[in-house]
């Protein structure tokens, strides 16, 4: 069975996908920029919106009857590299001393012009 997740915890999806979705056990978030849960881009720098995309990934989660301690594997997603390090305390900061599988790739663009975008797979 494949159930959609959606909370107003998060914003809502701004194209057409789901804000995760929930098959054999396990979560798949999409991948979530610095919206509000109201829908708009919160101002700052990459910390700034870092923090935001934390906040919506947590909110998808607990929707889903998960969290970030059981997390499996993340990918992270920077507008510019030099980023890395800002991302990497807050990120590092969230999950504690669980530390999932993770990718990290700089990509020419984001939607919204975000300066960072954070999806994950997680247990239930």
């Amino acid at each position: 069975m494949i159930k959609n997740v959606q909370t107003p915890n998060a914003p809502a999806a701004i194209g057409p996908y789901s804000q995760a979705m929930i098959a054999g056990g396990m979560v798949f978030t999409s991948g979530q920029i610095a919206l509000t849960p109201v829908g708009e881009m919160v101002d700052g720098d990459v910390s700034a919106q870092c923090t935001q995309v934390i906040s919506n990934l947590k909110a998808v989660l607990e929707e889903a009857g998960s969290s970030f301690d059981k997390v499996i594997k993340t990918t992270i997603f920077l507008a510019d590299m030099d980023d890395f390090a800002a991302v990497n305390a807050i990120y590092a900061d969230a999950f504690g001393s669980h530390k999932p599988a993770r990718s990290t790739v700089a990509v020419k663009t984001l939607p919204k012009n975000a300066l960072v975008e954070i999806d994950a797979i997680a247990l239930i």
